[in-house]
C-alpha cells in the first residue's frame, strides 16, 4: 500500500464517533441497531461512519435478514498495526543499531 491509502486508513480512526463504535465492537459482532442505542446516534451518522469504517477495512458488515452487523476485521486491524509501526520505527531500530542518532 502507499502512502496515499495509509493515510485513508489512519483518518478512518480519527474520528472520536468512529473510535466509539471501534470500542464497541471489541467485544464481537454488533448489529446497527445496538450501536446506534449503545452511542447515542442517529441512523445516517452511524451509516456515514460505518462507510468510512468498511471501506478502509477495519470493520467488516455482513447482512442477516433485515439487520446488518459489524464486526472488527481481525486481518485488516494487524495489518493496520504493521503499518502504523513502519512509520513510527526509527531506522536505527529497523536496522538493529542501538547508538545514537546522527546530527
Amino acid at each position: 500500500m502507499g502512502v496515499r491509502e495509509d493515510a485513508r486508513r489512519i483518518k478512518a480512526l480519527s474520528d472520536e464517533s468512529r473510535l466509539a463504535i471501534m470500542l464497541a465492537l471489541r467485544h464481537g459482532e454488533k448489529c446497527a441497531c445496538t450501536l446506534m442505542t449503545e452511542l447515542g446516534i442517529s441512523q445516517p451518522t452511524l451509516s456515514h461512519h460505518m462507510r468510512i469504517l468498511c471501506d478502509s477495512g477495519l470493520v467488516s458488515a455482513r447482512k442477516d435478514g433485515k439487520w446488518v452487523l459489524y464486526s472488527i476485521s481481525a486481518l485488516e486491524t494487524a495489518s493496520f498495526r504493521s503499518m502504523i509501526a513502519s512509520y513510527t520505527k526509527a531506522e536505527t531500530e529497523a536496522a538493529g543499531a542501538g547508538g545514537k542518532e546522527n546530527s
